[in-house]
């Protein structure tokens, strides 16, 4: 059974305005103060207006779930304490004309230094997956099993296509922004451990990161915890949305562990056709057509029967299927954070989107 964890980020918004508001210091210690929520479980984020969450080690989908809800729940009472409200959207819906404040922590503070109108624009949150590996060898190989897999993961968690006050014409701008920074999309094929961490370290000796936590890769290697960290999810508007890429994420480091043990074949597909496809899933989402792990473009429908035909015998053996089936079926139905979003916005304009964007993380 493969240990998992999921952290979240989330915006902290006027009620009326829906402007971000940089509360997250007094949001995070009014949380704290309650008996559901542990220290290290919220967590200050670059901005002012963001603040991010962490589950603990869990084992099964309800422990997740259940542990995003308690999340969720703790800080958004401590929002409405303190005149704001939690949004758990991939990118900020409407922006004000005064920068946010970066958070006060030396690492913040550099990183605005080096990056200022960046960081500035860095109002984005993303879904983060932790899986547990035996070491950081498999975790290398593990790497180079999902890197194909992830511009359709990213596809299905699209949650942001609108910015300052408009629509975008992506579903997940919030993957747009990232890509300005110097390491970031899917991440390169390694040879092994010891590429991995000289690429790493050369990296760090040129300057183009600070630390390695600015390794901003699509999946990585974590430097805090024994585990593969997937993070090219934008957050998702309810916490059942997290479940579902939670427990696809982690069937295929499952079947990757599988895989690499009985010697098969890597996948193979080249830097720049998964940044083309990455590129691609941000604009469309599940609405087009997605490039297959092995470069072909096929429909969305066609690429997810692909997936679910790879992971099944580990979902299956994780006791996950019917719940992922159910969650699935649901996604395809109502459609992705970013569908609903644009919907909204048709209906309602800013107003729909910040109701929208503010209840629905409350919900399961």
């Amino acid at each position: 059974m493969l240990t998992f964890g999921v952290e979240e980020e989330y915006l902290l918004v006027h009620p009326t305005t829906g402007l971000p508001v940089a509360r997250s210091e007094g949001v995070r210690a009014a949380a704290g103060l309650g008996k559901t929520v542990d220290e290290d479980e919220v967590q200050p984020e670059l901005l002012q207006a963001q603040v991010e969450v962490a589950t603990p080690v869990c084992q099964a989908l309800e422990e997740v779930g259940g542990h995003l809800l308690r999340l969720r729940h703790a800080l958004g009472s401590a929002a409405e304490s303190l005149g704001c409200r939690l949004a758990a959207v991939g990118a900020a819906p409407a922006v004000g004309e005064t920068p946010v404040p970066v958070t006060e922590r030396p690492r913040y503070r550099a990183m605005h230094i080096s990056a200022g109108q960046l960081v500035d624009e860095q109002l984005i949150n993303g879904m983060h997956v932790h899986v547990g590996v035996p070491d950081r060898e498999v975790g290398v190989a593990v790497l180079n099993r999902i890197r194909v897999w992830l511009p359709t993961l990213l596809a299905m968690s699209v949650n942001s296509p609108l910015w300052y006050g408009h629509e975008t014409g992506f579903a997940s701008w919030r993957t747009l922004v990232f890509s300005r920074w110097p390491v970031s999309g899917p991440p390169p094929r390694f040879t092994d451990l010891d590429d991995y961490e000289s690429r790493a370290q050369a990296l760090k000796e040129a300057g183009a990161v600070m630390d390695r936590g600015q390794l901003y890769w699509h999946a990585r290697l974590s430097e805090n915890y024994p585990t593969v960290e997937v993070r090219c999810l934008d957050v998702q508007l309810r916490a059942d949305d997290a479940v579902l890429l939670a427990a696809i994420v982690r069937a295929l480091v499952a079947t990757a562990i599988r895989e690499q043990k009985e010697g098969l074949d890597v996948p193979e597909c080249p830097g720049e056709l998964l940044q083309a496809a990455t590129w691609r899933a941000a604009r469309d989402g599940l609405t087009g057509k997605l490039v297959t792990p092995d470069g072909q473009l096929r429909s969305c429908g066609d690429v997810l029967c692909m997936l679910m035909k790879h992971i099944g015998p580990a979902l299956e053996a994780l006791g996950d299927t019917r719940e992922v089936d159910a969650l699935l079926h649901r996604l395809l139905r109502e459609g992705t954070g970013a569908d609903r979003q644009q919907k909204a916005f048709a209906e309602g304009g800013l107003a729909a989107v910040r109701e929208l964007i503010t209840s629905q993380s409350l919900l399961a």
